[in-house]
C-alpha cells in the first residue's frame, strides 16, 4: 500500500490511491468540466491558502459551479488529508467537479458537485532544485484564445498545455512557453514568465490570456517593494530571444531560472542577478510561513 499519500472524496478518506473512485459518469473525467488548485506547505504549513482559495472561486464563478464547501470546511478537509498522507512537506491538489449525471454537455444534467483532495510528499524535479536552470522552447503550440476559454480559468481542461509539453519534451527541452494567437508571450505550461528585457523586469499582462499566478502576484509586489520596476506588458517572442534574463513562476517552481531558449543561451547561460534577487527575496517571504 503507498504511503505518504492520502485521498479524500466528498469527506471519504483513502490512504492508497489506487481505490479511490469516482463514477464513469462524473463530469470532471467526461468532459474536464471542473477546477482545481494547487497548494504546497513550507515547514509543514499551507502557504497562500487565501490567495489560491481566491483563485479557486474565481474559477468556480466563471463556470458557474457552486463549490459546495466554506473556505473554512475545505481547509479543515485538507488538514485532516494532509494528517492522513503524515508527511513532512505536502503538495495538496484541491479538485472540484461539476458532479455526475446523465451523459450530455448541459450543465444542469449533474447531480451534485464533487470535491476532490489529495496530499501527498512534496518532490521535485532534481533540476529545479539545482538552481542551474532549465531549456525551454517557444512551442507552435498556441495559448487558447481568451474568447473561447480563458486561461485564467483553472480548469480541469489542460490538453493546449500537454500538447505544448509534449512538443516541448519531443525536441528535448525541459518545458515550453505559448504565444497567444498574435503571437505574443501568455506562459508556461504551468508557470508564469518573467523577463529581464531592456534593464526592466517584464511580464506578459493578464489581459493576454493568462492565469492569474499566486507566485506571479507576490514576486511582482516584492519587486516593486525593493524598488525593482515590474513592466507588465506585451512581449513579443523576439523581445524574449533577447532578453538577459528568464525565469519561472509558480507554486511549485517557486522562481526557477531559463537559461536556455530555442536551444540559445539566455544571458550569460547562468541564473541573472534579477532572478537571484528575486529568489533570495522569495526565500525570506518563505521563512516567514
Amino acid at each position: 500500500m503507498p504511503t505518504g499519500f492520502a485521498v479524500n472524496i466528498d469527506g471519504e478518506m483513502f490512504n492508497d490511491p489506487s481505490g479511490a473512485r469516482i463514477p464513469v459518469l462524473d463530469r470532471g473525467f467526461l468532459y474536464g468540466d471542473s477546477i482545481y488548485e494547487v497548494l504546497r506547505t513550507y515547514n509543514g504549513v499551507l502557504f497562500a491558502v487565501k490567495e489560491h482559495f481566491e483563485r479557486l472561486d474565481r474559477s468556480a464563478s466563471a463556470l458557474a459551479l457552486t463549490i459546495p464547501l466554506s473556505r473554512e470546511d475545505m481547509l479543515s478537509r485538507i488538514k485532516d488529508t494532509m494528517r492522513a498522507a503524515d508527511n513532512t512537506e505536502s503538495y495538496v491538489r484541491i479538485i472540484v467537479t461539476r458532479g455526475a449525471g446523465e451523459i450530455g454537455l448541459d450543465p444542469g444534467l449533474a447531480d451534485k458537485p464533487r470535491v476532490i483532495l489529495f496530499a501527498k510528499k512534496l518532490t521535485l524535479p532534481p533540476s529545479w532544485k539545482s538552481g542551474q536552470g532549465i531549456s525551454v522552447k517557444i512551442t507552435g503550440i498556441r495559448r487558447n484564445y481568451v474568447g473561447a476559454l480563458n486561461p485564467a480559468i483553472k480548469s480541469g481542461n489542460y490538453l493546449n498545455n500537454i500538447l505544448a509539453m509534449a512538443e516541448a519534451r519531443a525536441a528535448g527541452e525541459d518545458d515550453a512557453i505559448m504565444l497567444d494567437f498574435k503571437g505574443r508571450v501568455t506562459e508556461g505550461t504551468t508557470s508564469n514568465v518573467f523577463a529581464a528585457i531592456d534593464s526592466k523586469l517584464c511580464t506578459p499582462p493578464l489581459d493576454v490570456g493568462i492565469l492569474e499566478g499566486v507566485t506571479r502576484k507576490l514576486l511582482v509586489k516584492l519587486s516593486r517593494d525593493h524598488g525593482i520596476e515590474v513592466d507588465e506588458r506585451h512581449i513579443s517572442a523576439e523581445d524574449l530571444k533577447r532578453a538577459d534574463e528568464i525565469f519561472f513562476a509558480s507554486t511549485l517552481k517557486e522562481v526557477l531560472p531559463i537559461v536556455s531558449l530555442d536551444g540559445k543561451t539566455v544571458g550569460s547561460g547562468k541564473p541573472g542577478p534579477v532572478t537571484l534577487q528575486l529568489t533570495e527575496w522569495f526565500e525570506e517571504l518563505k521563512g516567514k510561513v
